[in-house]
Parts: C-alpha cells; sequence; structure tokens
C-alpha cells in the first residue's frame, strides 16, 4: 500500500484542498462513529474511556445527558483554544456537535445487556470502533477535535512530547471524573493502552491524497492524535 501523508492546513486551505464531498462524507461517518463507540462502552459498563469518566462524574451532579456533556466540555475546551492560538476548522465544529448527538442516540435505540460476554463483547466491539471512527475522521483532513487540538497546543507552548501531554491530560480528567463520581474500570485500561496501536494500523488505509498539499512527516507516531 502506497503511504499517504497527512497534510499540514489551515481551516480555509482545507476545504479548498480538493476530494471534498469524498472527505466531508468520511468525516460526518467517522465522527458518528464514534459516538457509537462511546455509547458501545457505555452500554458494556466495564469502563470507560478518559474523557468519559470525566462525563459520567458531571451527569452525576447537573441534569444532562451522556452526549450533551461531550458537547459541553467540547465547547468548554475550546475556550482554551484562545491562549494557545489553536484554529478551529469544520471538523473541529463538528466533532463538538456530532459526537454528543451520535452518543445519545445509540443510548436512547439499545439497551444494556446483562450477560457479562455480551457486554465485554461491547467494550471490545467499542474500542475497536473508535479506532475505525478516528482514523476516518484524521484521514478525512479536516481538521482537529477540541480536545486534540488542547494537545496539540500545550505541546507545542510546552515543548512537551505529544504521548507526554495526552498522558497528563487524560490521567487528570480520569481523576477529576472519580472525583465526582464517574466510572472508571477495565474498559478505561484498555482503551487507554490499544486506541493508540489501532488507530495507526488502520489510519494509512482512511488518510485521503490530497496532492499538491504541504504534507506532514507521514503518519502520525503510535499515539495518534484522537478527535476527542
Amino acid at each position: 500500500m502506497t503511504t499517504v501523508q497527512l497534510a499540514d492546513l489551515g481551516p480555509l486551505t482545507q476545504l479548498r484542498a480538493g476530494r471534498l464531498p469524498r472527505r466531508l462524507v468520511q468525516l460526518y461517518v467517522g465522527l458518528w462513529l464514534y459516538g457509537v463507540s462511546l455509547a458501545l462502552m457505555v452500554l458494556g459498563d466495564i469502563g470507560l474511556a478518559p474523557w468519559d469518566v470525566l462525563h459520567s462524574g458531571v451527569i452525576r451532579h447537573i441534569p444532562i445527558t451522556l452526549g450533551q456533556a461531550v458537547v459541553l466540555f467540547s465547547f468548554v475546551v475550546l475556550v482554551f483554544w484562545i491562549p494557545l492560538r489553536e484554529k478551529p476548522g469544520l471538523g473541529t465544529i463538528s466533532n463538538a456537535l456530532v459526537v454528543g448527538i451520535s452518543a445519545d442516540v445509540t443510548l436512547g435505540t439499545f439497551d444494556a445487556p446483562e450477560p457479562m460476554a455480551a457486554r465485554f463483547a461491547l467494550m471490545v466491539g467499542g474500542i475497536v470502533l473508535c479506532g475505525l471512527a478516528t482514523a476516518l475522521y484524521i484521514g478525512a483532513q479536516l481538521g482537529r477535535g477540541p480536545r486534540d487540538g488542547l494537545m496539540t497546543g500545550l505541546a507545542r507552548r510546552t515543548g512537551l512530547s505529544i504521548r507526554l501531554v495526552r498522558t497528563g491530560l487524560e490521567v487528570t480528567v480520569v481523576v477529576l471524573g472519580l472525583l465526582l463520581g464517574g466510572t472508571l474500570g477495565l474498559g478505561t485500561v484498555v482503551f487507554a493502552l490499544t486506541i493508540g496501536p489501532i488507530t495507526q494500523w488502520l489510519l494509512p488505509w482512511f488518510i485521503v491524497d490530497l496532492p499538491g498539499t504541504a504534507q506532514v512527516g507521514g503518519i502520525p507516531e503510535p499515539d495518534p492524535e484522537l478527535p476527542r
């Protein structure tokens, strides 16, 4: 398979870079599947993704749904982009809205199973689907999500590695989520250990080639930027 690289594009250049219909479909399919993947982990009830530990803690104290908490925190995180001078794109705003809506629709459509085998399958399926959704979303090359923009902005400003900043952020949100009564479990650990390699493996298949644009170093490091 020919290696296709991620392009380093500003918000308007992303829209003018070509192959837009294909990229828009891939973007929104990826974002919708991302919300579905989060809902699957909630239904499995064996632990949530790190940011969702925080979301699940918040909804214990505020009368909103998990999806609404995802949307709320997406826009809270975007406020921190301002001092970091991160530039949002279509994918950024779409991420802030679509993922939460998709999660709520999925949770409202399906009931949580009781057998442990089914719950474990939902956990594993949610993690794998999240990796696929991430590869689709990033590969569309239409901008970072709120949470990964915070991560890359902090890394750029502090000089620390993406891996270290991401770990610090996720530990922080998990601790805050636990203090608020959020859900931590095996799924949280498995997600943290496997989502990077899964996305890294799938991403080359879904990066949309944009001939003539500036490239940035090929496929991201094994800890790729997630669209959360």
